[in-house]
């Protein structure tokens, strides 16, 4: 992958169109998540409310991975996994629509989700893909699950565990740094998760225990051989970068022990424990882990330019401080304002981040400065950044190369 691929103006991609409904299910996700706040909100419709969580989990972030691995295929047929997911996210808040209906066609986009992965691993055999493959099958477990009748806080933990190995999966993918046996350590660490998924449905409390166990030590092993330790004392695109993953790997920690340390009831389903848990992985691990790699993930998928700025730095930061006064003084010191502003504040910043990229995509590459631009900071890994990493890891990707963007152009190169 080109070291300045988030630099380079390029016509958009059609692909482009298949990110439509993955930003309508984000905005209908945060709309929702202000009804929910009993704050006002721009739209309202009966179904919002339920919803949700599987806008965002699914319709969105579903979406937005399936796209790039359907892009990495580089075959047709892979492109009906985001477009059944987005049609389905859509659907879901549409009133006139029955609710069943739109469960279906999401259970039937996570069902050509997973199914995609199989003619991708068939092409290397890797490990890291085997697990993606479990993850895509955790999701569609949740769509039919919900199909059935089971509520949304039962089928967290399947939506936890396809989030987090997704994401430390395609990490492996590139990250030089974890070693050659990372793959089958990964895969162990896959099969932990599931056996704990499963444990879950005959005993939710040792399963909630199990779980926690499981996803502590796979972060405990990403953090450790993390190249994002490091790069966190360089500058510009690449300090931001580590600085949002060692963040994601601190909420990922902080869910992780919560789990670990469930009373009888198991899972959580109940306030505080359920609020905490939720948003520490889906807001403090996955969308921080988003906005360390958007300047490589959207110009690898779309052929677009998007250029790191140091105002990317306010959504981050936003972001986490609405997470300390949600989980902390919210649900840790049950005041209910924390909670509420919390929340407030986490929406504030996932639209930010938005307009960030979107302004910093249509304002192109930071003009040279005057001295011949010595020092520019051009996006991840760019010749003109002094603070880049400058090792054999790097892959474009200053802060280890993470995943979506860089598996996404590595392996559609590859094919």
């Amino acid at each position: 992958m080109s070291p300045a691929v988030g630099a380079v103006r390029r016509r958009p991609s059609l692909r482009l169109v298949w990110m439509l409904p993955a930003g309508l299910s984000l905005l209908a996700g945060l709309d929702a998540a202000l009804l929910l706040l009993g704050l006002p909100a721009p739209v309202t419709t009966r179904r919002l409310p339920e919803t949700h969580g599987m806008l965002l989990v699914v319709g969105f972030v579903g979406t937005l991975i399936a796209l790039e691995r359907a892009t990495a295929l580089r075959r047709w047929y892979g492109y009906a996994a985001p477009g059944l997911l987005g049609l389905g996210g859509v659907l879901l808040v549409a009133d006139p629509v029955p609710l069943i209906v739109a469960k279906w066609i999401l259970a039937a986009g996570a069902a050509a989700f997973t199914a995609l992965y199989i003619p991708l691993w068939r092409r290397r055999y890797d490990a890291q893909l085997l697990v993606q493959l479990l993850a895509a099958g955790f999701a569609l477990a949740a769509c039919v699950l919900w199909i059935g009748g089971v509520e949304f806080p039962r089928l967290l933990p399947w939506l936890y565990a396809f989030i987090v190995l997704t994401i430390a999966a395609e990490r492996v993918e590139l990250a030089l740094t974890l070693g050659p046996g990372a793959g089958r350590r990964i895969l162990v660490h896959a099969w932990t998760v599931a056996g704990a998924l499963l444990v879950g449905l005959a005993d939710a409390r040792l399963g909630a225990i199990a779980l926690g166990a499981a996803l502590l030590a796979l972060t405990a092993w990403l953090v450790r051989h993390d190249v994002a330790r490091r790069t966190i004392r360089a500058r510009g695109a690449t300090r931001y970068m580590a600085a949002c993953m060692l963040g994601g790997y601190v909420w990922l920690a902080l869910a992780s022990t919560l789990l670990l340390l469930s009373g009888p009831s198991g899972f959580p389903v109940a306030q505080p424990a359920y609020d905490a848990v939720t948003h520490a992985i889906l807001l403090g691990f996955t969308m921080s882990m988003i906005m360390a790699h958007a300047t490589t993930i959207l110009p690898a998928i779309l052929h677009i330019s998007l250029p790191y700025r140091p105002v990317f730095w306010v959504p981050a930061a936003l972001l986490h401080t609405s997470l300390v006064v949600r989980i902390w003084l919210g649900d840790g010191l049950g005041l209910q304002w924390a909670f509420v502003w919390g929340g407030a504040l986490g929406v504030a910043a996932l639209v930010l981040f938005l307009l960030t990229a979107v302004g910093s995509a249509i304002a192109g590459p930071p003009k040279p400065r005057a001295r011949g631009g010595a020092g520019q900071d051009h996006g991840p890994g760019a010749p003109g950044d002094p603070a880049g990493p400058g090792d054999a890891n790097s892959t474009g990707d200053p802060a280890g190369s993470s995943a979506a963007a860089g598996s996404a152009a590595e392996g559609a190169d590859r094919a």
